[in-house]
C-alpha cells in the first residue's frame, strides 16, 4: 500500500474537509483526530471514515456549521449539547470542557447530545493524561449488540476507555463492550473478507463468518452477559443521562436515512495533583508497569505489553515511516478531492 506522513494527510484530510463547508479550524481539529487515529494502527476508526462524513454532511445528515452549546449546571459538571456536528468536534470540545472543569474543582463530569461517531474514544482521553490527568470517555453507537440470550441487536459496540499520565507514555484503555469493533466488520464487509468466527451473528441469531451477513444481525458481546451488562452502563451514560437517543433509536450513518444519528458521550477527568503530587503518581505507575512487564512469561511468549503500548510503538512506526493507505480508501478519498477541487494524494 502507498504510505504518506502524517503531515500530508492531515493537510489533505482538513482541505477535503473545508471542502465539504466545515470551517477552517474545525476542519483542522477533525484531520488531527482522523490522522492520529490512523498513526496509532486504527485504521477503521482513522481517515477511511473521512469519506462517509462527507458523504452525510453534503446530503444534510451531519451539520457541517455546528453551534455547540456548553451550559455549566453545577460546579465540576456541564452538558454539551453537539448541534449534530461532526464528533470528533464534540468530542474534543467536551474532554475540552472537562479539563477546565477538573482544574477548577478535581473532578469534571461533560454529558454531550445530539453528536455523530467520534471515531477512537482514546484521543480524548490522551487530551486528559497529557494534561496531568485521568481521563475516561464513553460513547454509545448504533444498534450492534444483543441483550444476552437475544438475537436482535439493542446496544451499540459501546466503547469505554480511560488513559493515565505515564512517565514516558500514557496507560491507554480503550475497548468496546463487543468481541471486536463494528469498524472492523465493516472493513471486512467493504473488502469483500470473510470474519472470525465467534465475532457475530447474522439476523436469525446463528452465528456468521460473512460479514455482510453479520451487519444485517448482530456483534457478540465480549465475555458474554459481562460485555452486555457493560454496554447496558454505557448506554445508560452516553445515551439516557445526556439526553441524547439510546439502542436502537440511534442512528447509523451507513443507511440512506437523512435523520441525525443523535448520539451521545459522557467525559470524566480527575486532576491527580488534587489527590497525591502528579510526579508520585507517575512513580508508582512506573513502578507498577515495570512489574508488570516483568512479569513471568508464557511459553512462547516474547513481551508483555501494557494497554496502549503497542499503538504508542505503531505511532513511532508510522511516523518515522509513514501511514499506509488501502487502495480502496485511496480511490475514495481522491474521488472525493476531485469532488472538492482539492489535490489528489
Amino acid at each position: 500500500m502507498p504510505q504518506y506522513s502524517a503531515d500530508k494527510l492531515v493537510k489533505f484530510c482538513k482541505n477535503l474537509i473545508q471542502g465539504a463547508g466545515v470551517p477552517e479550524e474545525d476542519a483542522a481539529v477533525v484531520a488531527d483526530v482522523l490522522v492520529d487515529t490512523s498513526l496509532e494502527g486504527l485504521d477503521t476508526h482513522g481517515i477511511s471514515r473521512l469519506p462517509i462524513y462527507l458523504s452525510r454532511i453534503q446530503n444534510g445528515r451531519i451539520n457541517s456549521q455546528a453551534d455547540m452549546k456548553v451550559e455549566r449546571t453545577a460546579p465540576g459538571l456541564a452538558t454539551v449539547d453537539g448541534d449534530n456536528g461532526l464528533g470528533q468536534l464534540v468530542g474534543v470540545r467536551s474532554m475540552q470542557v472537562a479539563i477546565e472543569l477538573a482544574g477548577e474543582t478535581g473532578m469534571g463530569a461533560v454529558a454531550a447530545k445530539h453528536s455523530n461517531h467520534y471515531g477512537a474514544s482514546s484521543y480524548y482521553c490522551k487530551m486528559a493524561a497529557s494534561s496531568g490527568m485521568l481521563g475516561m470517555a464513553f460513547t454509545n453507537t448504533p444498534a450492534g449488540i444483543t441483550p444476552w440470550g437475544g438475537k436482535k441487536a439493542y446496544f451499540g459496540t459501546n466503547p469505554i476507555a480511560f488513559a493515565f499520565p505515564g512517565r514516558n507514555q500514557p496507560v491507554v484503555i480503550d475497548m468496546s463492550s463487543s468481541t471486536v469493533a463494528r469498524g472492523n466488520i465493516i472493513t471486512a464487509a467493504k473488502e469483500g473478507r470473510s470474519i472470525p468466527e465467534g465475532w457475530a451473528i447474522d439476523a436469525e441469531g446463528r452465528a456468521t463468518t460473512d460479514a455482510q451477513a453479520a451487519l444485517e444481525g448482530a456483534v457478540l458481546p465480549m465475555a458474554g452477559p459481562k460485555g452486555y451488562a457493560l454496554a447496558l452502563a454505557v448506554e445508560i451514560m452516553s445515551g439516557i443521562l445526556s439526553g441524547s437517543a439510546y439502542g436502537p433509536r440511534v442512528g447509523w450513518i451507513y443507511d440512506d436515512s437523512t435523520e441525525p444519528v443523535d448520539i451521545g458521550h459522557f467525559f470524566i477527568t480527575l486532576d491527580i495533583n488534587k489527590l497525591m503530587p502528579l510526579d508520585m503518581f507517575i512513580s508508582r505507575l512506573d513502578h507498577m508497569v515495570n512489574e508488570v512487564k516483568g512479569s513471568p512469561k508464557a511459553t512462547g511468549v516474547e513481551e508483555i505489553f501494557i494497554p496502549g503500548e503497542r499503538r504508542t510503538n505503531k505511532f513511532l512506526e508510522r511516523k518515522r515511516d509513514g501511514i499506509p493507505v488501502s487502495q480502496p480508501v485511496l480511490d475514495e478519498l481522491n474521488e472525493l478531492a476531485l469532488q472538492f477541487s482539492v489535490a489528489p494524494l
